[in-house]
Parts: C-alpha cells; structure tokens; sequence
C-alpha cells in the first residue's frame, strides 16, 4: 500500500463532505484487481481517486460508507484467508486498515449489500462508475438496471466532491512538486538519448523506467512520437529519423498517487530548422503567455483565447492565416491548426475528476461549453481560485486530412491560407505543456524547470553518448 497523510487529514475531508451534502448516505466504491488476459494476471492496480481522496487506503476490493445522519462512517473488506497469504502476502486486518485513517467501524463485503437494502428508503448518493465491475457491483448493490446505474448518480455528490478536489491542500501540492520534479528526470532522460537511429520504442521504456524507479509509474500511456499532429499516438514502432520533430508528452504518477503531467517537442538531430523554429517560437510564445496570465479570478477561458490569438497572430505573420486574428479566434479559424483546449485541472487524475464529468469540473453556471470546434473542446473555462493546478499546453499541428477538408469546403476561407499549406503536409505537431498552480498572489510553475527554449532544447538533446 502506498504512505498516507496523517488520518486527520482523512477524517477532516470526509466531515467537510458531510456537511456540504447535509444528509443521506454517501457510498464509494474501490476498484478491485483487473485481469489482463487471465483472472490471476492482472494489471497494476490503482485505486479510485475518490476512495484515495476520502479514505486513503490503495488496496483493492474495498468500499465505504458515509452515513450522515446516523454519523457513522463504515468501511467494507474482507480479510486475507491463508490462501490469499501464500499467494500475496499477508495485509492487516481490514479493522486496522480502518484505524489508520480514522474510522472505526469496519464489516465484511457482504455485509455492504445488506446495509443500503435495510436503508433504501433513505436517499442514497454515489458517483457515475467508470469501470464495468463496479457498475454492476453498484447496480446489484441498488437493485437497479446496470444499464441505468450511471443515469441516478448523485450529481450532488459530484459537485461536493469537485468543489473541494479543485482546490488542492499544500500538502498535495507538496506531492504534485515531487512528481513534477520526477518528470524532469524522465523527460531530460529522453532528451539526451534522442538521436537518430534511436527507436521511439527505446525512449519509452527509458521513459517508463524513470517512472517505475521514482513514482508508481506513469501518469497515463506516454505520447511519444514523430508525429504530434496525432494527439494521442500511443504507437512507438518505429526509429527517430533525420529532420523530424519529437513531441513527447508524459508524466509520473508519485507515491501518493498525484499526477505529473508536461510535453515537449524537439528535432530528432538536435537542431531546429529554421521552418520548424518558427513555429515552435508561436508555441513556446503561447505557452509563456498563458502562464503568465494565470491568476485567481481570470477564467482560464479568456487564457485560453489569449494563447489562441498569439497562436493565430503568429501564424498570420508566417503567412498561414490572414484577417483580423480576433475574428478569426472569435470564429474558430485557429482551430485548424490549435484544435484542443489549453489545459486542465490535474491533481490524483492526470485529468483532474474527469470521470466526474467534465463539464462540472471545468464549467459552471457562469460558463458554459462551447459549440464551435476547437473551442468545444476546451476542457476547463472556470475563474481560477488559489489552489487550483491547472496545465498550459497550447500547440499548432498540421493534420493533412483536416487541411483537406476544411480546404475542400471552404471553411473559413477568409482567414487561411491554404494554398500555402501544401508545404506543411508532413510537419506534424508542437505541443509544449507544463503544470502550474494557482497562487493567492498569482502562479507556481511546478517542479524543476525542463528545458523548453531553442536553446536549452539544442543544448541537451542527443548529449548523452
């Protein structure tokens, strides 16, 4: 299992949860062990983030209850059997498991089911499940359709839970500077062993060794790739060739479970064309900017579309767009080229409660998604508050097919130039992205600084002989 925080940590979120609900009972469920190809072949296992949130515990099969109005809070496991022993090891007892993160009260799994049939008249909240066991465990649990489980979940559980995951306690951030500095050993590592010849294949697994000797591993599948107009390539099949760029987005997942989350793009030879110089000055410029403008009471949207302009503003100056750069964000012509949102909340989830939803992590009664591309895709539009970590990752990709399409029909024209993108087809993409924590006087860009000018990027990539 992994360290915890003190149990009053535990304690004291589980009673500001209570009170923000008011009543009912609260259930959560932990994840259990996921085979791989055969039930006693398994996955690594991680916990949900909610059940670590609340309850801390990172063992598998386990769940919990909070009952708000009879103030009892219970937890749910069975304990080892002699075979479980010989296999794995011995555990303790799911009564001291309970003890050490401040509950008293503990009773076997089965016993779950009986509990919430003896209280159904009562109203019972708990968050949409994301893994197809737990569905059916909470289904079979509610007496209810599988299919429907998802549709009762209690979307004010899910605020509760939102509003106090978003704001990020000093000790967490503390944790978040550890698997920030973590990724600085793993993304240097890689840039010093890019070099032509080199296998995509070969930087992963130095990448995820990295990962395995410093955290619990990485924080998602690593992007690492010669083509970063596709957002999420997880295929690393093939050798660095001469003149590419390699955009490598990746992070570690530390002891405690919170995420590292940074990209970086560089040439495979160590040195920049003066072609993919240019754009990569837009970029880091885009990325410069946004961080600077991160601040408590800015809606990340407007950082978003200040990135966007610089984004479109730079892109006009190669001759690639044209127009008014405000229009033509306003309409969402820099799409073509900067069709993600900035960033997002990151914290236990590399996408922060995203499995909450979200629209209620990153929107608001205030804002609301938008439906035009690009700019619909923008995953956190919210004020910024102090204690909110938030990534910066703007890019410019040229993605042939998109090109294609929007040229074939005409799609704002006004603002592109396409016949001079012909000889963009096979660039590929720029992201550069890093984690930053909102302050009450204004940003902390977290960990140690990995190499993001030309200069630094030319300095470092391809050292290591």
């Amino acid at each position: 299992m992994n360290p915890l925080f003190e149990k009053s940590v535990y304690v004291n979120r589980r009673e500001t949860l209570a009170k923000k609900m008011g009543s009912g009972i609260l259930v959560f469920l932990g994840n259990n062990d996921s085979p791989m190809n055969y039930p006693a072949n398994c996955y690594n296992f991680r916990q949900d983030s909610n059940f670590i949130y609340y309850f801390g515990l990172t063992a598998p099969s386990l769940a919990a209850v909070i009952d708000i109005d009879e103030n009892r809070t219970i937890l749910f496991g069975d304990d080892f059997t002699i075979d479980d022993i010989i296999w794995v090891g011995d555990q303790p007892a799911i009564s001291t498991l309970a003890a050490q993160v401040g509950i008293s009260e503990s009773m076997p799994m089965a016993k779950l089911e009986d509990y919430l049939t003896t209280n159904a008249n009562r109203k019972i909240h708990f968050t949409k499940q994301y893994r197809f066991d737990n569905r059916i465990t909470m289904a079979n649990l509610l007496k209810k359709n599988v299919n429907e489980i998802n549709d009762l979940a209690s979307v004010e559980l899910h605020k509760a839970v939102i509003s106090m995951r978003s704001i990020k306690e000093d000790r967490e951030i503390e944790e978040m500077e550890k698997a920030a500095d973590m990724a600085y050993i793993m993304h240097t590592t890689v840039m010093k062993h890019c070099k032509v010849g080199a296998t995509e294949h070969e930087l992963v697994g130095m990448a995820e060794g990295v990962a395995n000797g410093y955290g619990t591993g990485v924080s998602f599948p690593i992007i690492l790739t010669q083509h970063g107009e596709i957002f999420h390539n997880t295929d690393h099949n093939v050798a660095l060739a001469d003149g590419k760029l390699l955009l490598m987005d990746a992070g570690i997942e530390g002891m405690m479970n919170y995420c590292s989350d940074y990209t970086r793009t560089y040439p495979t030879n160590g040195k920049f064309s003066q072609k993919q110089k240019d754009i990569y000055e837009i970029v880091l410029k885009a990325n410069l900017t946004g961080i600077d403008l991160v601040k408590a009471g800015t809606p990340y949207r407007d950082v978003h579309f200040a990135a966007a302009e610089i984004v479109a503003q730079g892109l006009k100056d190669l001759g690639l767009m044209k127009g008014d750069v405000k229009e033509a964000v306003r309409l969402g012509a820099h799409a073509l080229f900067f069709p993600h949102g900035l960033g997002h909340m990151i914290g236990l989830d590399v996408h922060d409660m995203e499995g909450l939803g979200e629209d209620y992590v990153g929107y608001n009664d205030e804002f609301h998604r938008s439906d035009i591309f690009g700019t619909r895709n923008l995953r956190m539009a919210r004020r910024l508050e102090p204690g909110m970590v938030i990534t910066v990752e703007p890019g410019i990709y040229f993605i042939p097919k998109l090109i294609e399409l929007w040229q074939k029909e005409g799609h704002l024209a006004d603002f592109i130039n396409f016949d001079k993108l012909g000889s963009y087809l096979d660039f590929g993409g720029i992201r550069v992205e890093d984690c930053v924590a909102v302050t009450p006087t204004g940003h902390k860009v977290l960990g140690k600084a990995i190499p993001k000018t030309v200069a630094e990027l030319e300095a470092t990539v391809g050292t290591e002989k």
